[in-house]
């Protein structure tokens, strides 16, 4: 017998890829040398025109890489018609020190700050520093004392590995919201039922805040898990089958990425989802091609 595709789910397919395109932001970390410099201002020419509702630039753990945070948002400003997001973190750094940088931000016109509580260089348990802001919530309280900053932060669907309890991190989140901050991204994840049920859990909880879904094009498993290992994400046994024995074929490995991201975003646009941040790792080719295929032009 032919197999036949219900109308209720044609319906539903059909309506997904009619309704107008979702919005989008992307994530860059700043660059380490003159090559990876170029590869960078190269990823961010190509998806400026796709009109992003912003950009946000990574701060590395301990603060690394604050000079050159501070460096890649003073070039989008002055170069682009983009809206960058700053990230800032409460690791390794006195609130005076926090603050400047804030308020350094503000005078060049950044108004939106990513608030994380962040990691320490080299790996390790986290403590506050002793004249520090404490956690992310603390931050949010400190940024909104001083001017209207527009605040992102963190959401962990799988829950964050240093987190007590599932329940303790979503309080977490809770009060980070509660503190301030606008809307929260989610660390990427791969099984779109994941963030079904976490969307759930923090409705019941009583956030109405939109939460962001983390989108990681996949280019390499290997890659991809050492970043999963860190933040507490799951590998799906099916996402690695598909890309097993693909070491040396960089190009299929590509596709199969664009066709696991772009089939992820259509999942969760069925559940409603009306913007996805990309973590683009400074790498254009993959994101533009799914925002392509999400109607985004």
């Amino acid at each position: 017998m032919k197999p036949t595709i219900s109308s209720d789910l044609s319906q539903s397919l059909r309506a997904i890829y009619e309704a107008p395109p979702p919005h989008v932001s992307f994530e860059f970390f700043p660059p380490a040398s003159p090559q990876a410099e170029e590869k960078l201002w190269q990823s961010v020419a190509t998806l400026a025109p796709l009109s992003p509702r912003f950009v946000s630039v990574t701060y590395g753990a301990g603060g690394s890489t604050r000079a050159r945070t501070h460096a890649t948002i003073a070039r989008i400003l002055k170069e682009t018609t983009l809206t960058p997001a700053a990230h800032l973190t409460c690791v390794g750094a006195s609130r005076e020190e926090i603050d400047t940088i804030a308020e350094d931000y503000w005078q060049m016109g950044v108004r939106h700050i990513v608030a994380l509580r962040g990691d320490v260089e080299g790996g390790g348990t986290y403590h506050p520093h002793p004249e520090g802001y404490a956690y992310a919530d603390d931050l949010v309280r400190g940024l909104m004392q001083r001017h209207p900053f527009d605040i992102s932060v963190a959401a962990y669907p799988e829950t964050h590995p240093q987190a007590l309890s599932a329940k303790d991190d979503l309080d977490h989140l809770k009060r980070k919201l509660d503190a301030g901050a606008t809307r929260a991204i989610t660390q990427f994840f791969f099984d779109v039922d994941v963030y079904a049920r976490f969307i759930e859990k923090a409705q019941a909880a009583g956030i109405r805040a939109e939460i962001i879904p983390g989108i990681l094009p996949v280019t390499n498993v290997a890659q991809v898990k050492k970043f999963a290992a860190m933040c507490g994400a799951a590998i799906p046994h099916w996402l690695a089958r598909l890309c097993e024995g693909l070491d040396d074929q960089p190009d299929l490995r590509h596709l199969i990425g664009a066709m696991v991201a772009a089939e992820q975003c259509r999942l969760l646009r069925a559940l409603g989802v009306e913007h996805f941040h990309f973590y683009t790792l400074n790498r254009a080719e993959l994101t533009h091609a799914i925002c392509h295929i999400l109607g985004i032009r």
